[in-house]
């Protein structure tokens, strides 16, 4: 690591202030504080109150997120492998033509061969992801005359996991760049935002390429071949007609988006997020709660024609994304609420309407992207009621 110091020792004059390279100053801060601690650091103990940094913060969450990137490597290629076993289909195309090449197999019961084909799905998306997202980041740094914040390794890394696995490619990158604009840059960057880029991305996906986002037709990765989601089946005949049990459903041997199928993946997350101190636990259980709430009244009420309004809550925590969007996208530290009371509010809501959504408007099963995004408009607000109830409380005391 020494020499790799040295070695931006040397290329920093180049890049300040005055030097030849200073418009490309943010490339060369994110490498250098990427590989190596900051330059510019805190010597006492003045108002530090704990050892978390933005950057730290960041890579901790990337830790939190690693169940799911296995899972979504994993869960993608099993997936694959099984519907080419089952229909006695042969896989084509260039990620078939690399199998073959490291002579891989193509099974289902075989680790090596569903973490290798699912990789070649993932890793994919992740890269036009991390490149197309950032190159605007790196644009706007330079012209702001900004370091590139570590804020964006977070989102790149939940936008592919919230994405199918068959999705084009150039539409991953038109819409890591939406999210990345429209809804992080221009509100001034990171910390500024008002919504969760990687959902803003996905919600552009969706309306603007529903046939590939939609989640109508079965996300896995094998051409010719045809079926339904989960989600889809729920919709269309309730329970009875799942063709997954609850505990493939809960350990996420399922089709669906890359990483949200695994709810136990996710609850590892949540516990990382919790324990670090990261994700709000208050978000996370109150957002149970919603969704427990109004699916127990949807379910008094009931619906011969609706089968969605008959489904319990023990499925709805498992199927889709409400796992996932409950740990990592709606604890969401700029864009959630930030008051305890107000987390309990913002939480409860998102729960709630997310289940109203998936249930009432069978167009969107995945209801949980649109709740979070509405109370990320409401979060301040929220806020604003807390704080200004909290003043009048003790106003009253001092009378």
């Amino acid at each position: 690591m020494r020499v790799v110091e040295k070695f931006f020792d040397k290329l920093r004059p180049s890049f300040e202030k005055g030097g030849k390279y200073e418009k490309f100053y943010a490339l060369y801060e994110a490498a250098d504080t990427f590989l190596l601690t900051p330059p510019d650091q805190t010597k006492k103990n003045i108002h530090v109150a704990d050892a978390l940094d933005f950057k730290r913060t960041m890579i901790m969450v990337a830790w939190a997120l690693i169940p799911c990137v296995f899972m979504a490597m994993y869960n993608t290629g099993y997936q694959a492998n099984l519907a080419l076993e089952v229909n006695g289909l042969t896989a084509t195309g260039w990620r078939a033509d690399i199998m073959n090449m490291l002579g891989i197999g193509f099974n289902s019961n075989s680790f090596i061969s569903n973490m290798a084909y699912g990789k070649l799905f993932f890793l994919p998306v992740y890269a036009v992801t991390m490149i197309a997202g950032g190159l605007w980041e790196a644009l706007f740094a330079a012209v702001r005359g900004h370091e590139i914040n570590e804020g964006f390794v977070v989102s790149g890394l939940l936008f592919p996991l919230i994405l199918p696995p068959t999705i084009p490619l150039w539409q991953v990158a038109i819409g890591i760049s939406f999210g990345v604009v429209i809804g992080k840059e221009v509100f001034g960057g990171t910390g500024k935002n008002i919504f969760n880029p990687a959902l803003t991305a996905r919600v552009f996906l969706f309306f603007a390429y529903p046939a590939q986002i939609s989640g109508d037709a079965v996300w896995t990765a094998v051409d010719g071949f045809t079926g339904a989601t989960a989600l889809s089946e729920l919709v269309t005949g309730g329970v009875n007609a799942l063709s997954a049990s609850w505990s493939d459903s809960f350990w996420g041997w399922i089709p669906g988006s890359m990483g949200e199928t695994s709810t136990i993946a996710c609850l590892i997350g949540a516990l990382v997020l919790i324990v670090s101190g990261i994700g709000s636990w208050r978000i996370m259980l109150s957002c149970t709660l919603g969704m427990i709430g109004m699916s127990m009244l949807l379910n008094s009420v009931g619906s011969e024609t609706n089968p969605m309004m008959n489904v319990p809550w023990t499925w709805h925590l498992v199927l889709g994304s409400f796992a996932f969007a409950t740990v990592f996208m709606a604890t969401d530290p700029v864009s959630a609420a930030q008051t305890n009371k107000g987390k309990w509010i913002y939480g409860f809501l998102i729960g709630a309407l997310g289940l109203l959504i998936r249930s009432i408007n069978p167009a969107y099963p995945e209801g949980w992207m649109l709740a979070i995004l509405f109370m990320n408009a409401f979060a301040p607000l929220i806020d604003w009621f807390v704080l200004n109830s909290n003043v009048k409380r003790r106003q009253r005391r001092s009378i």
